[in-house]
């Protein structure tokens, strides 16, 4: 029985986990150029699968092996995550103004044609995800190390909750394709959409640096690191 908790209690954390700002941020970005519901979906599927790779890696080695992550290392792999949201903005903006330029009556071919090919549509959600698992891998696994003496129980959380981040992203990233989905027939609503999720991730990927680089010291020589 309490293992079956312990396990259960891990995908529900997984599926609020995959809810922090900076993971919706991304993922929206990525979303709002996607016309179908299903693929919006797929798109989370791929986010958590990437994140729960690197959270089982590098969680494994920290359970396992007491590997232990120094500030300035921590700092930067959270630092990755804000540059990495603000360089989906500027591809987010770069498309759209791109895609105004390239096809100014908005045709449905002109429409297709803008999709991302299905390979790249899933290859960038996994990075992004296998980003986001880097920089949040840390504070999983010491949590997990204070609340469970068990190696083995200790990994097969880490698993349920990398699975409960693939579900509740897969819910996320759905939920977040309805508007972009619904409003694809009002072109000038649609981009509106676009540059405004665009504009915003670039904005709090800006504060995240800031935050980090200066704040917490990564960029100032005195570090100052609390896996969150």
């Amino acid at each position: 029985m309490e293992w079956i908790s312990v396990l259960l209690l891990g995908f529900f954390l997984g599926m609020r986990h995959s809810t922090d700002a900076d993971h919706v941020v991304a993922v929206t970005t990525i979303v709002s150029e996607q016309r179908k519901l299903g693929r919006a979906g797929l798109i989370g599927i791929a986010w958590g699968l990437g994140h729960t790779l690197t959270i089982l890696l590098i969680g494994s080695a920290i359970i396992y092996m007491k590997f232990t992550i120094p500030p300035a290392l921590g700092l930067s792999m959270e630092f990755s995550v804000g540059v990495m949201i603000v360089i989906l903005g500027l591809f987010s903006l770069r498309r759209l103004f791109t895609k105004k330029h390239a096809h100014p009556h908005g045709t449905e071919q002109a429409e297709a044609s803008d999709v991302p090919s299905s390979r790249s549509r899933y290859i960038r959600p996994l990075a992004v995800g296998l980003v986001h698992g880097m920089a949040g891998s840390a504070a999983v696994a010491l949590l997990v190390l204070n609340a469970i003496s068990n190696e083995k129980l200790a990994f097969f959380y880490l698993f349920i909750f990398g699975l409960g981040t693939v579900a509740g992203m897969m819910l996320v990233t759905m939920a977040i394709g309805l508007p972009f989905i619904f409003s694809k027939r009002t072109q000038s609503l649609n981009r509106v959409l676009g540059i405004g999720t665009a504009v915003f991730s670039i904005g709090f990927g800006l504060f995240l640096m800031y935050r980090l680089g200066i704040s917490d010291g990564l960029l100032t020589g005195h570090p100052e690191w609390t896996p969150e």
